[in-house]
């Protein structure tokens, strides 16, 4: 009797999970969607919300992608992710004919990054300027062989590389690229009417130098949006450099000078010293005169 009891409990208990998933069970069937109803049963008791993976998998093989596991959306459901993203991506992929798997696009999402929204970058470009005007700065400024500073202005067209995502540079670093190449561009030009008179030169020398190597982006292209010409800086570095000699050949003549002073100080002390001597010399000679008329070594003449 108590196995009885025991199978008809159950029995109960699986009528009811599965009446409760039924309607869930036949939109996954009538869509091609393959998972069983104790599929479903199981995802409730691993704290998986079925009409999650039943949505996102009916999107995925409506789409035409087939072969993802179920597991799969069970286990980047469990880790976090954001499953009707990644399969919305995938299908925009797929259609777009990216090559884009489910494991890069599940690692992309768990990640951080917004997966659907690389898609759609690397089907549609985005255009970034360079500088970004949000930190301040709205133009590069380079300066040619001839002293002459340009003020240049860019926009890089980008297309997202899938393939280095996880792991790659950011915007940033591609804008800090560009405009380090900008402005060596135009620092190795010998003149700056050369840049003013082709300035795609800038753009194929920036190109030349694989500026997207690992980054999340893959540049198309760069385009000089704007070039003005603004201060004469070598001819302000070398009256900057003139002053400075000026200044530079003072101090040496106020040396000079001080050197003189002092010189002329110091023979003046020695002639005084001398003349001391001489005094000293001259206090002497009656002393020595007295000596001698004691000595009778001097006599006074009679005349």
């Amino acid at each position: 009797m108590v196995g009885i009891f025991l199978v008809v409990v159950l029995g109960l208990i699986s009528i009811f999970l599965l009446g409760k998933y039924f309607n869930l069970w036949i939109r996954a069937f009538v869509t091609r969607a393959k998972i069983d109803p104790f599929t479903l049963v199981f995802m409730s008791l691993r704290k998986v919300n079925p009409n999650t993976i039943v949505d996102a998998k009916i999107s995925a093989v409506q789409a035409g992608l087939t072969n993802i596991p179920t597991r799969s959306y069970e286990a980047h459901y469990l880790a976090g992710g954001n499953i009707q993203r990644v399969v919305r991506a995938l299908i925009a992929a797929h259609r777009a004919r990216i090559d884009l798997d489910w494991d890069t696009a599940s690692a992309i999402d768990l990640a951080g990054r917004d997966v659907l929204e690389a898609v759609r970058t690397s089907v549609d470009p985005k255009v970034i300027d360079c500088p970004d005007p949000r930190h301040g700065r709205t133009t590069l400024d380079g300066v040619s062989k001839d002293g002459i500073q340009l003020k240049a202005r860019a926009r890089v067209t980008v297309r997202m590389n899938l393939s280095q995502l996880v792991g790659g540079a950011t915007e940033e670093t591609v804008i800090a690229r560009v405009g380090e190449g900008i402005v060596s561009a135009i620092g190795s030009c010998d003149s700056h009417t050369q840049v003013l008179a082709n300035p795609t030169l800038i753009a194929q020398t920036v190109l030349r130098k694989s500026l997207d190597s690992q980054t999340a982006y893959e540049i198309v292209s760069i385009d000089i949006a704007d070039i003005d010409v603004g201060d004469n800086i070598g001819a302000r570095l070398q009256g900057d450099q003139a002053e400075a000699d000026v200044r530079v050949a003072r101090a040496r003549a106020e040396k000079r000078r001080a050197e003189a002073v002092a010189w002329e100080q110091e023979m003046q002390s020695k002639t005084q010293e001398n003349r001391a001597l001489v005094v000293l010399a001259e206090a002497e000679i009656p002393k020595a005169m007295a000596e001698a008329y004691l000595n009778g070594s001097l006599r006074a003449k009679n005349t």
